[in-house]
């Protein structure tokens, strides 16, 4: 039996996904999932917008769209292989982060945590339910046009990216994964500066 820890300790991003997509159900959990992240102050700064069906195909000539008048247009051939792979994701998440301006107390970093930990929650529970699902910032995330959009205003979000979510084409690939004592040390007093 699988022990939940195991889970974390296999999961890896898997951007080749085609459908299904979750079904509502799982779909429910996934999300539900998002509301278990670390929040100071239980602000629930996140904020999600689910992309399925038709709605893929405006996405990708939407988001590909702004890429091409940008100052950094995509090649032909990677537009093409952007395009290919948007027309086998079946479900998308748009992540935005609500900055509420009448609450000083607690930053905009810490928001912003929360929302990286709320997608974090939604990575592992895609992977804990069978899902394969990758967080991208590509394409059109920081023009934005593209933001808006999505329906996030800039003065009130800040846009994270998008999530694809759907069955795996293939076996997940395992990472090897450094020894985490490479990134350890104990502190034991001030430094001095």
């Amino acid at each position: 039996m699988t022990q939940p820890i195991d889970f974390l300790l296999s999961r890896s991003s898997m951007k080749l996904v085609t459908a299904p997509a979750p079904n509502d159900d799982d779909l429910a959990r996934i999300l539900q999932a998002a509301m278990a992240a670390p929040d100071h102050g239980s602000l629930q700064p996140w904020r999600f917008k689910i992309i399925r069906g038709e709605a893929i195909g405006k996405f990708a000539d939407f988001s590909i769209g702004l890429r091409q008048q940008s100052d950094t247009p995509f090649t032909p051939e990677k537009e093409a292989a952007t395009r290919a792979w948007l027309s086998e994701v079946p479900m998308i998440i748009a992540v935005a982060c609500h900055i509420d301006y009448g609450n000083t107390a607690i930053s905009e970093t810490e928001r912003m945590l929360a929302t990286g930990a709320a997608v974090t929650n939604i990575l592992n529970a895609a992977y804990m339910l069978g899902y394969g699902a990758f967080w991208s910032t590509g394409i059109a995330t920081y023009i934005d046009e593209f933001q808006s959009g999505l329906g996030f205003d800039s003065l009130d979000y800040r846009f994270l990216g998008f999530i694809a979510i759907g069955t795996p084409r293939m076996a997940i690939p395992q990472k090897k994964r450094p020894d985490y004592t490479q990134f350890i040390s104990e502190w034991t007093e001030p430094v001095d500066v």
